[in-house]
Parts: C-alpha cells; sequence; structure tokens
C-alpha cells in the first residue's frame, strides 16, 4: 500500500498552496485527505474544483450533506463518513437522521422523523 504524506501549507508546493487556503478558509483547517493530494497541484485543484462545483447548484446545504454523507456510507469511505458527520449537524440534519444514514436505515426509526427541510427540493 502506498503512502502519502499528509502535506500542510507550510511545505506544500507553491501551486498548491492557494488551493489548501481555500480548504482552509472553508472548514477553518486543511482536510488530511486535501494535504495528502496537495503533493500534486493539479489533483488538489481538482479536488476543490468538485467541492465548488457541489456547493454551486441549487441543492440547499443540508441536501447536499444528505448526499455527501450517504455517497461516504455508500462507499464504505470510514474518513469521509467521519468528516461529513460536522457539516451535517452544523447545516441542521437532526442527529437521529445523521445516525440513520450511517446505519444505512431507509426509514427513520418509528418513535423519530425526518426533519422535513432535510428532503425539499
Amino acid at each position: 500500500m502506498s503512502h502519502f504524506p499528509v502535506l500542510t501549507l507550510g511545505n506544500a508546493p507553491d501551486k498548491s498552496r492557494a488551493t489548501l487556503t481555500a480548504l482552509k478558509n472553508a472548514f477553518g483547517f486543511v482536510p488530511n485527505i486535501a494535504g495528502a493530494m496537495a503533493a500534486s497541484p493539479e489533483l488538489v485543484g481538482g479536488f476543490i474544483g468538485v467541492f465548488q462545483g457541489v456547493h454551486a447548484g441549487t441543492f440547499t446545504e443540508p441536501q447536499i450533506q444528505t448526499l455527501l454523507r450517504t455517497n461516504a456510507v455508500t462507499n464504505a469511505c470510514t474518513w469521509a463518513v467521519a468528516f461529513h458527520t460536522t457539516p451535517s449537524l452544523q447545516a441542521g440534519l437532526a442527529p437521529v437522521d445523521v445516525q440513520a444514514i450511517r446505519d444505512k436505515l431507509t426509514q427513520p426509526p418509528l418513535e423519530e422523523t425526518f426533519q422535513p427541510h432535510a428532503w425539499t427540493a
């Protein structure tokens, strides 16, 4: 298995620093996945391009987080599942809904209901 060092603003190539700075401004820190991609300015630039594209559409932030979390669970990407917990909660998803996605539930528990704003267009 390959090992990719996690670069920082201090040791990333000059061409990657603007992208890492944008991610730091968006999240308050540079996600490790971006630091690992930073050795290739093209790769980390593509990563932020996808990030910006996802947020440039008409979906609400709760809808975006629901999709990102669902994709992470479906792809069994434990890092992304964990990472998207905080933005999901910050976007207003109910903790029971966040956990339901993690648990791959297709319906909410009987005693709970999904927040309507998370599922409306």
